[in-house]
């Protein structure tokens, strides 16, 4: 089990995330600094975000699974142009992410300044941790 570099971030998570009973152990495991998600364990097909019902054969019966702690960034944005719950962050970059071992794709915040030469470049994910609770994020490898 890889525990997850953890950055603090000052304020409030901008749109904080409604934790149901299903979504509790990924934000309680994000606290405890370690990605996690849903495979199905009758095709094993992984979930991100988290799903209580395959997408791919309509199963219930899903397994939490530890996701890897580094990937690929696939692609990215800066962001100039942003909500009011943003504007203290602003700008910022988002980007797409590949994640080893064969884990899913997701989005997320890349914290440093990212350029079109980092593609395909290693990144490290990260739990970004706000006075009011985690999110994740990642980071390349060259910024760490």
């Amino acid at each position: 089990m890889t525990r997850l570099a953890q950055v603090r971030m000052p304020g409030a998570r901008p749109f904080a995330p409604r934790v149901s009973a299903f979504t509790r152990p990924f934000w309680d495991a994000l606290a405890d600094g370690r990605l996690v998600s849903t495979r199905c364990d009758d095709c094993g097909t992984m979930s991100f975000p988290p799903r209580n019902l395959c997408r791919a054969c309509w199963s219930r019966q899903i397994a939490w699974v530890e996701l890897a702690s580094s990937g690929r960034l696939y692609s990215f944005t800066r962001v100039h142009v942003v909500p009011r719950a943003f504007a203290a962050d602003a700008p910022y970059a988002i980007g797409v992410v590949d994640l080893d071992d064969g884990g899913p794709r997701l989005m997320c915040r890349i914290l440093g300044e990212p350029a079109a030469s980092d593609l395909d470049s290693p990144v490290r994910m990260l739990v970004l941790h706000y006075d009011d609770g985690p999110l994740f994020g990642a980071r390349l490898l060259e910024s760490e």
